[in-house]
């Protein structure tokens, strides 16, 4: 069994799929790894430490590779190189991107989309969306307090006192709830909502105050897999009016509102920005899916009358070292589940949950059957 470990092509991309711990654990497991040259190098990772693990680093890393293992879906470009019936393992981002899951099928390989992976206690360990998503809302209050002018904690000195920052986190799912622990832990004083009534009580754990309108639409909207809904017109316009108050009062709002396959809910206007102190600063996390704030901008800061608003791509690349380090232990618990411990051979069980929830493409056709074509559906 071979296993390749390719260097990613996106500019945007710092991350990297494996690590050298987790090449010793493939090796145990039977493999043989191959890496690419500078894989790992906007990780931190120089090509000798994966040599040192066991790895082989070569220009030809996917040639005859069983499994390819990546951070972002292989461009056409890339398929090019791969063996036919090659396992292709990463962030498929597969939601209304027809020609790439067909240029996956037409090349042969065997997709699988982690991001579609089941919400199951077996699944957990290989949650790159949580675990890529906790790295991110840590980055976010950074990125917040790195923009914002003035300190975050309330400071009495004998010159004065400097009062704390007012921070308001508008999601509180993964990404959420770790920008709320992380502005505490710097001293602010927080704030957070989310349309699921199940995350009021997460929020008030760590110490922030829930706002949010708590009628009957809230208290069923969240799916029975943990997603959060998307609301009515009429809920959101109740809802945006209490925010439109309390966030004129903010020094730094954090966005992170996403419903899978759906563009990112409209939550911050461009009057509620206008509303806002100049100095403050709106970090969006969804900016690379439409955005939360309406004057985002993909891979920009705005600056909108003062207010900053911030609109990084990958965001939890900027903490690769650490977001690889995560990402690549996710993927080796998925890879176990498709290796026959005795023989050390590749054994994919096509009827296990997990497999069946995340195999994108097989033997030249899109097999999911939330993307299949619908003939073939």
């Amino acid at each position: 069994m071979r296993i390749a470990v390719t260097r990613e092509t996106d500019a945007n991309e710092s991350r990297v799929a494996a690590t050298p711990d987790t090449v010793k654990k493939m090796k145990a497991l039977g493999a043989e790894i191959a890496v690419e040259p500078d894989a790992g190098t906007k990780s931190g990772i120089p090509d000798p430490e994966f040599a040192a693990a066991g790895a082989t680093v070569t220009a030809d890393a996917v040639k005859d590779a069983d499994v390819v293992l990546k951070v972002r879906r292989p461009a056409p470009s890339e398929l090019a190189r791969y063996k036919k019936g090659a396992l292709v393992i990463a962030m498929m981002d597969p939601y209304g991107e027809d020609a790439a899951l067909k240029a996956m099928a037409d090349g042969g390989v065997v997709a699988f989309a982690m991001e579609l992976l089941p919400r199951i206690t077996r699944a957990q360990v290989m949650d790159v969306l949580s675990s890529q998503a906790n790295l991110a809302g840590y980055r976010a209050v950074i990125d917040a307090a790195a923009e914002y002018g003035r300190a975050l904690p309330m400071m009495m000195t004998a010159a004065g006192t400097v009062p704390a920052a007012k921070v308001f986190v508008m999601g509180a799912g993964v990404a959420g709830l770790q920008a709320i622990a992380t502005a505490r832990r710097l001293g602010a004083i927080v704030t957070a909502n989310d349309v699921r009534p199940a995350a009021k009580e997460q929020v008030e754990s760590l110490g922030a105050k829930f706002i949010a309108v708590e009628d009957e639409e809230f208290k069923q909207a969240e799916t029975a897999a943990g997603y959060a809904k998307e609301m009515s017109k009429e809920y959101q316009a109740k809802q945006a009016a209490l925010v439109a108050d309390h966030v004129k009062k903010q020094d730094i709002v954090i966005t992170t509102a996403l419903i899978p396959g759906r563009p990112a809910p409209r939550l911050v206007s461009k009057e509620m920005v206008a509303s806002m102190r100049p100095g403050s600063v709106i970090v969006d996390l969804a900016v690379e899916r439409g955005g939360n704030c309406e004057l985002a901008k993909a891979g920009e800061v705005v600056d909108a009358g003062g207010v900053k608003i911030v609109g990084y791509r990958n965001v939890p690349g900027r903490i690769a070292a650490s977001a690889s380090s995560l990402y690549a232990r996710n993927l080796l618990a998925f890879l176990e589940i498709l290796v026959d411990k005795t023989t050390k051979a590749l054994a994919v069980d096509w009827n296990d949950e997990i497999v069946k929830a995340t195999a994108l493409t097989r033997e030249g056709a899109v097999i999911h059957p939330s993307f299949a074509p619908k003939s073939a559906a």
